[in-house]
Formats: structure tokens, C-alpha cells, sequence
């Protein structure tokens, strides 16, 4: 069942299971990298604070080796003397131990990124199984992993020994020549020995590296069923979220009817646009829209507004530069205050004709609209699809 589970997985994992593999801890780890980057920074450091720390050391050892006879008859020297050399052996060794640490560090960054999760910390009691675990030894990924391991082992172990074979003889007359000379032929030789190890360490770093990337990527392919769910999963969410943007829009479209017949006018185009402005000089600063329309919500704002009553004036230019500019429950844009002025003045001077308080406007005006306010006159504009995208645009929070 496994065997064939494994077979179906032919697809490419998803940036979505790369990402919750991540969160389990899951990384493409190389340990070749890491090793490489520790030889070759103790090398350099080897190389560049070698001189310090053979001074170090042999002003420490001469410092040992001093008594005199007080001190010899002074109970507890020895011990006291040895904790100082290994206080000051420790802080001796304690840069190069920092320095490396952040070479082994940035080396696993560098081949899998920075990660930060607890999850891996979580037990497993599956693992404390032995028949999984026996099981597991011979899955493809161990079987590489050992394999690797192996043929490094033997090829440092054979780098080694041909290095050492070429250097024993200078080794065995080192005992021969004084000791400042000795240190020196014996960090040569190391030198040259970490060398060899460090090429073959950058040679299977080299390999490692995009092995392990593609086991990593090949452990998480899909298979279709997999594909399926999580298209699914995706499509859900995106369908609850057209669901509840368009319950938002309908709240919105309430509002706007129930705020038609509070208007003071409706300005229309007669077959497309109709806006809804509303003004009481007492608590407002400027005119405010309170509903707009386009197509068959227009008519629907121009048939209440007329049921109750609520002028509707026909000034096709004011009310596209309306539609496209002022947002609803807003004040409208300044430039379009003189237009609007011109049909509330209208609407008031009517309003008071027909009440008996004064004479009837001459005619229904028709302002001037600024040609960039409006939207036909601009090329290649077209009014939204659905009648609220202007209230609620693809894309924002419902």
C-alpha cells in the first residue's frame, strides 16, 4: 500500500506544501556544507592566528614549568596553577570556537534557509517502534544518506592516509630538532593535510547540496488525489469569500434604498446613472451622496425616489462625473460643488413654488461638468460590470 501511495506521488509539490513542511521543521539539509565550511574556517584560522597562539602556548608553558623553592613548599600551587592554564587555555580557544560555530551555522542557512519551529522537538512514539524503524533503514533516503556517509568515510579516510604516508618520515626526524623549528615543520604539515581534507570536503559539498534539495522536493510530491483537496481547500475559501462579499454589497445596496427617500434630489442620466444627494446645512459642510446606481439599481433609486416624493432631475453629465468621483456616505469632490449648487438651488426655489412661497425656476439647469470629471469623455473607460464593484472593488475586504 505504501509502495503504491509512493508511485502515485508524480506531481510537483505546491508552494503551499513546501510552506507547511517548513513549519514542521522540514528543510533540505546538507551536512556536507556545513562540515566543509568548519574545515575550511578552522584552516584560515589556523593559518592566520598560528603565530599568536604558538607564542601564547609557549609563554604559557614556560610559566608552567617555573618554581622556585617558596613556591614548591606552598600547599595547593599545583592545583592552583593548573586551573589557571586551563582558564587560560579555554579563553586561548574560545574566539576560534565562537568563530566556527557561526561558520557551522551559516552553512545550514545558506543550504536550507532560516527556519524557526518547536514542532521537530515534539515526541514521536511511532518512532520508538523497531519494526518501523528497521523498515525505515531501507527506504530509499536512508539507503542514500548511508551510502554517502560511507563514501566519505573512505575517501578522507584514503586522503589521510596518503597524506600521512608522505609525511611520516618528516614526523619520525622531527624529535631531532629544536622545538621552535618542530612546531613549525608540524603546523606545515597539518596545513597541508586540512587542505586535502578541505578539497574533498568541497567536493562532496558540491554534490550534497542539490541531492538533498532534490530528495527534499521528490519526499514532497503530490499525488493527484492530493492535488484535488488542496485545489479544493483553495476554491472554498475563495467561494466563502465572494459569499461574503456579496452579502456586504447587499447590506450596502439596503442602506442606499432606505437612504433614497431622506434625499433632497436624484440626479440622473436617463438610461444608465442615478445619484442620490442629500444636505442639511446644519450638520453637513458640503452635499453628500447617499446612493448611486448604475443601470437597473438606477431605476430602481429613480422609482423611489418618486414614490416618495423626491425630485429627479435629469443632468447627464453631473451625474456620470458624480457616479465616477464621489464615493457613497461621502461629501462630493470640490470641483463639483458649483454644479451641484446650481440644481439644489433649482430643487429649493421648486420646492417653495409649489408651497406658495415664491415664483417657479425658469427652467431645469443643466450644469457644466469639467471635460477630466467626465468618465465618457475619457478613452477607454467603461463602467463596472456589477452595479456596487464602485462600492466594493475585486479584492477588498468584505
Amino acid at each position: 500500500m505504501a509502495d503504491q501511495d509512493a508511485q502515485d506521488r508524480n506531481l510537483p509539490a505546491s508552494q503551499k506544501k513546501i510552506e507547511r513542511s517548513r513549519k514542521e521543521g522540514q528543510l533540505p539539509r546538507s551536512r556536507d556544507l556545513p562540515h566543509f565550511a568548519v574545515m575550511a574556517t578552522g584552516g584560515a584560522l589556523f593559518a592566520t592566528s598560528m603565530p599568536y597562539a604558538v607564542a601564547t602556548l609557549q609563554r604559557m608553558l614556560e610559566g608552567a614549568l617555573r618554581f622556585d623553592a617558596e613556591q614548591l613548599r606552598t600547599a595547593g600551587m599545583m592545583t592552583e596553577r593548573l586551573s589557571t592554564l586551563t582558564w587560560q587555555g579555554f579563553m586561548l580557544g574560545l574566539p576560534a570556537l565562537i568563530i566556527l560555530a557561526m561558520a557551522a551555522i551559516a552553512a545550514h542557512i545558506a543550504s536550507g534557509g532560516w527556519n524557526f519551529t518547536m514542532k521537530p522537538l515534539t515526541p514521536k512514539f511511532s518512532h520508538l517502534n523497531p519494526l518501523t524503524g528497521f523498515g525505515r533503514l531501507f527506504q530509499w533516503q536512508n539507503l542514500t544518506t548511508a551510502l554517502k556517509a560511507v563514501g566519505l568515510s573512505l575517501v578522507l579516510g584514503i586522503v589521510g592516509a596518503m597524506a600521512l604516508k608522505d609525511r611520516i618520515a618528516g614526523f619520525i626526524g622531527i624529535m631531532s630538532v629544536p622545538l621552535p623549528a618542530a612546531l613549525a615543520f608540524a603546523g606545515k604539515q597539518l596545513m597541508g593535510g586540512m587542505m586535502l581534507l578541505g578539497l574533498a570536503l568541497a567536493l562532496f559539498a558540491v554534490i550534497d547540496v542539490p541531492l538533498q534539495r532534490h530528495l527534499y522536493l521528490k519526499r514532497l510530491k503530490m499525488s493527484r488525489e492530493e492535488a484535488k483537496n488542496e485545489m479544493k481547500e483553495a476554491e472554498g475559501n475563495l467561494e466563502m469569500k465572494h459569499k461574503m462579499r456579496a452579502k456586504a454589497r447587499e447590506i450596502v445596496k439596503r442602506r442606499m434604498m432606505a437612504a433614497v427617500p431622506k434625499a433632497d434630489l436624484v440626479v440622473m442620466n436617463p438610461t444608465h446613472y442615478a445619484v442620490a444627494i442629500q444636505y442639511d446645512e446644519t450638520r453637513m459642510g458640503a452635499p453628500r451622496v447617499v446612493a448611486k446606481g448604475l443601470d437597473l439599481l438606477a431605476f430602481k433609486i429613480r422609482d423611489l425616489a418618486r414614490e416618495n416624493k423626491v425630485p429627479v432631475l435629469q443632468a447627464p453629465a453631473l451625474a456620470r462625473a458624480l457616479y465616477a468621483h464621489a464615493e457613497l456616505d461621502h461629501e462630493i469632490p470640490g470641483a463639483l460643488f458649483g454644479a451641484v449648487a446650481q440644481v439644489l438651488a433649482y430643487v429649493y426655489q421648486l420646492k417653495a413654488a409649489m408651497a406658495g412661497r415664491g415664483m417657479a425656476p425658469p427652467a431645469v439647469p443643466n450644469p457644466p461638468v469639467p471635460d477630466e470629471l467626465d468618465p465618457h469623455k475619457k478613452p477607454g473607460w467603461t463602467p463596472p460590470a456589477d452595479e456596487l464593484d464602485d462600492v466594493f472593488p475585486e479584492g477588498s475586504p468584505a
